[in-house]
C-alpha cells in the first residue's frame, strides 16, 4: 500500500511511509498505510458518533435537514479528498484530518464554545482545535495499552491548523512554518464548507431573503451561471443548484492557485512545504476578496441574526449554570471523569466532561440540576 503512494503521489505529499509516527509506537498493518488506520480511528470513536448531535450553527433538533457536526465533518471530508486527488496529495491523510476537526467541539456551536472559553478564561482556556487534539490523544479511552487513539504525527499536526507555528509535539524541537500540504487542504475545506452551507440553511430556515443575496458577490455570480444553465430553475431547487456552483467554484479556485503556488514555489518534499513562509493551498486573490465579503455577510445576517441569537443566547446560560453546578458539586461527575481531576484539575475536568456533551444532554443535564423544566 506505500508503495502505491510513493508511486502515484507527487514528490512533495506526505506519504505514509515517511510519517514521524505515533506517539506509542505500533506494529504496521498488513492491509492499510498509517493514514488509513487513523482514518478508521477517528470514524469508530465515540466522539465522532456525538458529533451527529452537536449543533452546526442552528440548535440540533430545529430542522430535520439542517446540518449538524456530523455532515458538515462529512462534507469536509469529501471536498478535502477531491482537491487532495486534484493536486496528487494524500487523500488518506486529508480525509482523516478533516474527519478530526471537530471532534474537540462544544455543544451548542461557535457560541458555546465561546461560553466554555469564558468559563476556563483564569484557568488555561479553551480552544475547539486544542480540544480536538486532546480528544484524540488523552480522552478517547479505546486501547488498554494508551491512552487516546495514539494517532500519527501528521494527523495531530493538522488538528493544530490555526496556529502560526506547529511545534511536534513530543517529536523533538523542530519548529514549522506550515503543515503539510493535506492539512492545509482540510482547512480550506472546512472553510469553503463552512460558509456555503451556512448559507443553504439559513435560506432554508428562511431568515435570509433573495434581494439580501444578491448583495453578496459569490451568490450573485453563480446565480447568473446557473439561470443561464438552468432557466427554468426556481425554488427549491434554485437556491441548492446556486449553492453547488459556489462549492464547486471555490473548489476549482483552489485546486487552481495551490497547483501554481506549488509550482512558484518549487517544493520537491514534504520538509520543504513545512519550511515555507505561507501556506501553499490558497484562494485566488480575487475570491479571497469575495470571500471576505461573505464572511462579513454571515456575521451580519445569519450569526447575529435575532432568531438565532436568542437560542443561543438561552442555550449558553445552560451551558454556564451546568459547568458552575459541576465545580460546585463535582461530585456529579461521571466515574471516569471524576478520576482525572488530581491530575487535570478540577477546571479543566468539567470543560472536558461539558465539551464532550451534545446538545441534547446538556439541555438533559440541565434540566435534572435545576430539578425543572428548561425553556
Amino acid at each position: 500500500m506505500e508503495g502505491d503512494e510513493q508511486r502515484v503521489l507527487a514528490a512533495y505529499a506526505q506519504k505514509s511511509g515517511e510519517s514521524s509516527g505515533r506517539r506509542f509506537a505500533e506494529s504496521k498493518h498488513a492491509y492499510r498505510t498509517e493514514f488509513q488506520r487513523d482514518r478508521a480511528r477517528i470514524i469508530h470513536a465515540r466522539a465522532f458518533r456525538r458529533l451527529e448531535y452537536k449543533t452546526q450553527v442552528f440548535l440540533n433538533g430545529t430542522g430535520d435537514h439542517l446540518r449538524t457536526r456530523l455532515t458538515h465533518t462529512i462534507e469536509v471530508a469529501s471536498i478535502s479528498r477531491t482537491i487532495a486527488r486534484a493536486l496528487s496529495l494524500n487523500e488518506d491523510l486529508a480525509e482523516a484530518i478533516a474527519l478530526a476537526h471537530d471532534l474537540g467541539h462544544s455543544p451548542f456551536g461557535h457560541s458555546g464554545e465561546e461560553t466554555l472559553s469564558e468559563c476556563m478564561q483564569e484557568h488555561g482556556g479553551f480552544e475547539h482545535n486544542d480540544q480536538s487534539l486532546r480528544v484524540v490523544d488523552l480522552l478517547e479511552a479505546a486501547y488498554p495499552n494508551f491512552p487516546g487513539l495514539n494517532l500519527t504525527f501528521e494527523v495531530r499536526e493538522g488538528l493544530q491548523k490555526h496556529q502560526a507555528f506547529y511545534d511536534p509535539p513530543e517529536l523533538g524541537g523542530d519548529q514549522y512554518r506550515c503543515a503539510s500540504l493535506e492539512a492545509q487542504i482540510a482547512n480550506l475545506a472546512d472553510e469553503i464548507t463552512y460558509y456555503s452551507h451556512d448559507l443553504d440553511d439559513a435560506v432554508d430556515f428562511e431568515i435570509l431573503s433573495a434581494d439580501q443575496l444578491e448583495e453578496v458577490t459569490v451568490w450573485h455570480r453563480s446565480h447568473a451561471t446557473v439561470s443561464e444553465r438552468y432557466p427554468d430553475a426556481r425554488e427549491p431547487d434554485l437556491h441548492k443548484l446556486i449553492i453547488r456552483d459556489i462549492i464547486d467554484v471555490q473548489v476549482r479556485d483552489v485546486i487552481t492557485s495551490s497547483a501554481g503556488a506549488i509550482e512558484d514555489a518549487g517544493v520537491r518534499s514534504a520538509a520543504e512545504v513545512r519550511a515555507q513562509e505561507r501556506p501553499l493551498i490558497r484562494y485566488s486573490d480575487e475570491l479571497l476578496r469575495a470571500n471576505s465579503e461573505l464572511r462579513r455577510f454571515l456575521y451580519k445576517n445569519v450569526y447575529y441574526h435575532p432568531r438565532v441569537a436568542e437560542v443561543n443566547r438561552r442555550a449558553c446560560e445552560m451551558l454556564h449554570a451546568v459547568f458552575d453546578e459541576y465545580v460546585l458539586r463535582p461530585e456529579l461527575l461521571g466515574e471516569g471523569a471524576s478520576r482525572r481531576i488530581e491530575g487535570e484539575g478540577l477546571h479543566r475536568t468539567v470543560c472536558d466532561y461539558i465539551a464532550g456533551m451534545t446538545d441534547r444532554y446538556l439541555i438533559e443535564e440541565h434540566a435534572r440540576l435545576t430539578a425543572g423544566a428548561v425553556a
